[in-house]
Formats: structure tokens, sequence, C-alpha cells
């Protein structure tokens, strides 16, 4: 018996991966793995090629996350190679999508940054209400409440009504932590942005912002390639061994 045919157990694979054997016996089920056959005993009988569908696996993660990385092994272990790069590639537009609109977001953000309070008052008449902030904003009032939540917006209240209103500097804000959401930045790391426009009027921060999202987005770049290399070996060796 060859290397490559030579026998391996659920648990072989468990301890190169680092899980536990069930999930090696999740991932045959799931078609993550290719299928397996049984000992006359009923034990999983693995081989080298589902060390190899494991490594590939792992390789797609950390680039196209596991959501998409099951769909590919699945689709290959369907024979369905075509849906598999459909897949990665779909991927990759997902990944420059994501470029563009931190590109986007970033010029938005700078305007945004270098507005002054009066430059971007709501209106002569005076602070605006939660449902009129909204509204100009394109926003949803909860939206609103859960970055006052979490410390993101200071509205002030109405002496006599208790409502929230709102002045220039606040529907500035909540412009700001609305463009950073739309590129996916945590709740918890704005803070230091606003905190950094309100104390100094800088937008030093916000470039700190950007320039980590765009190292983020260069390094899922990177995980891609390699995923898809990955990918690639896996297929060509499943074609050489048919072919023998």
């Amino acid at each position: 018996m060859s290397r490559t045919d030579a026998a391996l157990r659920p648990v072989d694979l468990a301890r190169m991966a680092g899980v536990s054997t069930q999930q090696i016996r999740n991932y045959v089920d799931a078609g993550i793995l290719p299928p397996a056959t049984r000992t006359r005993t009923g034990y999983r009988r693995l081989d080298d090629r589902h060390r190899r569908a494991l490594v590939t696996y792992r390789a797609l993660m950390p680039g196209y996350g596991a959501e998409t990385a099951r769909a590919v092994m699945r689709a290959v272990h369907d024979e369905d190679v075509a849906l598999a790069l459909t897949l990665v590639n779909a991927g990759h537009a997902a990944l420059h999508d994501q470029r563009l609109s931190l590109e986007a977001a970033g010029k938005a953000l700078e305007a945004v940054a270098e507005q002054t309070p009066d430059a971007s008052a709501p209106s002569r008449s005076g602070p605006l209400r939660i449902g009129e902030v909204a509204a100009r904003l394109g926003l949803r009032t909860s939206a609103l409440r859960v970055w006052e939540s979490a410390g993101l917006l200071r509205p002030r209240r109405d002496r006599s009504t208790g409502y929230r209103v709102y002045g220039p500097s606040d529907v500035r804000d909540a412009r700001m932590i609305d463009l950073l959401r739309q590129v996916r930045y945590p709740l918890p790391q704005i803070r230091p942005v606003l905190d950094g426009l309100r104390r100094t009027g800088s937008s030093e921060a916000l470039r700190t912002v950007i320039a980590r999202r765009q190292e983020g987005l260069a390094q899922r770049a990177t995980a891609m390639l390699e995923g898809s290399c990955r990918l690639h070996h896996y297929l060509t060796e499943n074609a050489s061994a048919e072919d023998r």
C-alpha cells in the first residue's frame, strides 16, 4: 500500500487539524470531506484524499469564510466544479466591491469630518427630534437609539418634553457613524474616531480607521489567493489520481 493510499482514522485527521474526532465525522457527513468507506466493523476508513480535502477546506476559510468554504467543498465532492469556481469568483467580486465601497466611504467620511457644526446644521429653526434626524439621514430611529446606548451619540433632552433633540454636531456624528457602519466597522472602534473629532477637530483617527480596514482587505485578498491555490492543487491532484 502506497503512502497516498494508506488508511487513516478520523482521529488521525482530528489530531492534525486540532479538532475533535466528531468534527471530522461531521465534515464527512456534510460533504466537506469526500464520502468515506467503512470497515467490516463499521468504522470510517479515510485516506490521503480526505487529508488533502481537510487541508483545502482550512485554507479556504480565512479568505472566503466558513460558509463559502463549506459550499465550495460540497460542490467539488458533488462533482460540480463549475459551481465551486462560481462561488470562488463571487468571493473575489464581493471583496472588490468592499474595496470600492471603502474608498468611496473614506472620501465621504473625510468630507463629513471637515464640516463644522454650522455647515451641517439641520435647519435654521433649531434642533431636530429623533424622527426628523432619522428621516434626514435615511435611517431608522432604532439605529440612533442603539448608537446612543453604545455611547456614540449624545443628544440632549428637551427640559419641557423630555424628548431627544439633536443639534448640528449630533447630526454630523450620526452621519459619520452611518458611513462607518456601511463599511462594517464595529461600534466599539467608532468611538475613538468621534472622540478625536470632537476633541481636536482632527480627522486623523478617521484616516487610521480607513487604513486599518484597507489592511484587513489586503490580508483577506492574500488569504483568498492562498485558498484558491490550495483548491487548484486539490482539483488537479484528484484528476491525476483518477487518470492513474
